[in-house]
């Protein structure tokens, strides 16, 4: 089994585990994504029964769009700050108990001061929003790959910790 095979069975897995959790518990999820581009919706929404817990998400891909749909302050976008209130932006907007956010640079070139592979991620949870930096090695798809990855396991770390 390639390591990409195996890669989307542990997403989907996850995916699974994180819709178990969010039916148990009568909660929702939403999206706001940048570098990832709707790489974790589409994991999300090809979990089972999402309809019933996903409430959808934004690709802010532009830093207008984060400013003006998000409510992100106008500023350096590759930050802890920009992925926190992305994450409560989405929560705010689609009424969602829980949202989960990532920004930063997939590469191949730095951006705003940051390496290729610098990623924030946050959620937005019903106690409050938290927050994590990484920093991941290879291409511009290795980085969105491990971002969306890395940021489906704080979701459901959180959900477990709910």
């Amino acid at each position: 089994m390639s390591d990409s095979t195996e890669q989307s069975e542990d997403l989907a897995e996850i995916a699974a585990e994180i819709s178990e959790l969010l039916r148990k518990h009568d909660r929702t999820v939403a999206v706001a994504e940048s570098l990832t581009s709707g790489n974790i919706a589409c994991r999300l929404g090809a979990a089972p029964q999402a309809s019933a817990w996903f409430a959808g998400g934004v690709t802010a891909y532009a830093s207008s769009v984060k400013f003006e749909v998000l409510g992100v302050t106008p500023g350096p976008v590759i930050t802890s700050t920009c992925a926190v209130q992305m994450a409560d932006g989405v929560a705010r907007l689609t009424h969602a108990d829980y949202a989960v956010a990532v920004t930063g640079v997939g590469g191949p070139d730095p951006e705003e001061g940051h390496p290729a592979g610098t990623v924030f991620a946050a959620i937005h949870t019903t106690s409050g929003t938290d927050f994590a930096e990484y920093h991941f090695d290879g291409s511009p798809e290795t980085v969105v790959s491990s971002a969306t990855r890395e940021a489906l396991r704080m979701l459901l770390t959180a959900l477990r910790d709910s």
